[in-house]
């Protein structure tokens, strides 16, 4: 059995990329067995994680193995050497976790989001000192997420970690929830003091993009990476699809870049500003796309009523309307010019 981890004196000097994994949902004791051991093989993962309890949307699926959990993890934790931490949402989950000695908890997206499950949870947790970390609201909500931590750090918890899970959102393909880079970014900002880990197979929802994002995690500088794995993940009772084998995960660990955990204040800035005008440029081709089909509905109604494709003094005073909105707020007339030049060519192209 290896050292254990500590992950308090993590949190207070997070240098090192913290790494934590296992399954969703722990099924079995062995299963959780099998997995936990392959996971310990590979020194890099230091947190053992498992789902106890598993909000499911509607009823009648697999809602977690419940207490009976928490004594296998808590044992398989100790023949492994690696600390344990499972979700909590309810004060009844927490005082059992506390009871079995689990080692760390977090608090799931769904739970963030209601201000008052968060504050029966900080009650539960008054007094004690355990690590808690805290996902993103499902919601693209900074001051929700804020508000989490202010409300359990308001019960005397001091070791509080942030989780970027993503957020749902209807225009998130490729990934199951959208990673909005920039509002980790915004929280670290704000809260320079407060680790953040990237739970990939969250945001993911699938295996093939999770290598891709790890490394875009590691490139913002994230401070470790949250990744369900699974001995079989083919059998796995929930999130089959984005769960990955133990040798799988030290394949695409093998394979990732990590950075200098400390970097320059202008390199910081940089990934900052970057990951911001990303997230613009996503916007500006979803709201291109959306333009380009009405512009094909435009030229069907034309057809239909025998008009013409050009319609040259609207063209020119959408054009002149244009470049003066522009140059009212900074930008270059050629650059507006050149833009809506090429826009509108598309335009012409699509009613043809």
């Amino acid at each position: 059995m290896r050292d254990s981890f500590d992950i308090k004196q993590w949190i207070e000097n997070p240098d090192e990329l913290l790494v934590i994994a296992g399954p969703c949902s722990v099924e079995s004791r062995e299963q959780l067995l099998n997995t936990a051991t392959k996971l310990s093989e590979l020194h890099r993962v230091k947190i053992l994680r498992g789902g106890i309890w598993k909000p499911r949307t509607r009823p009648n699926g697999f809602e977690g193995i419940g207490e009976e959990g928490l004594s296998w993890m808590k044992e398989i934790s100790e023949e492994t050497g690696m600390p344990c931490m499972t979700e909590v949402a309810t004060p009844e989950h927490a005082e059992l976790a506390l009871k079995y000695g689990i080692d760390a908890l977090w608090i799931g997206a769904r739970t963030v989001a209601n201000p008052f499950s968060v504050q029966h949870l900080a009650d539960a947790l008054r007094g004690t000192d355990i690590p808690i970390f805290i996902k993103n609201p499902i919601a693209a909500d900074l001051k929700l997420w804020i508000g989490a931590f202010e409300r359990l750090s308001s019960s005397g918890l001091r070791h509080l970690v942030a989780i970027h899970r993503g957020f749902q959102d209807t225009n998130a393909a490729p990934f199951r929830n959208n990673p909005r880079w920039e509002l980790p970014i915004e929280l670290h900002r704000q809260n320079a003091d407060i680790p953040i880990i990237t739970d990939i197979s969250h945001i993911c929802g699938c295996r093939d993009i999770l290598q891709k994002t790890a490394q875009k995690a590691l490139d913002l500088a994230t401070n470790g990476l949250m990744i369900e794995s699974h001995c079989e993940p083919e059998k796995a009772l929930t999130d089959a699809e984005q769960q990955i084998t133990p040798d799988d995960l030290k394949s695409m660990l093998d394979n990732l870049i990590i950075h200098k955990s400390k970097s320059t204040n202008a390199n910081v800035l940089l990934q900052e500003l970057r990951s911001r005008i990303d997230s613009i440029d996503d916007e500006l081709l979803n709201l291109l796309a959306q333009r380009s089909e009405i512009s094909s509905k435009i030229g069907i109604v034309k057809k239909e009523h025998n008009l013409t494709v050009l319609q040259l003094d609207r063209w020119n005073s959408i054009l002149s309307n244009h470049i003066e909105k522009g140059k009212a707020i900074g930008l270059n007339e050629n650059l507006v010019k050149d833009i809506f030049e090429l826009i509108h060519k598309d335009s012409i192209d699509r009613q043809l």
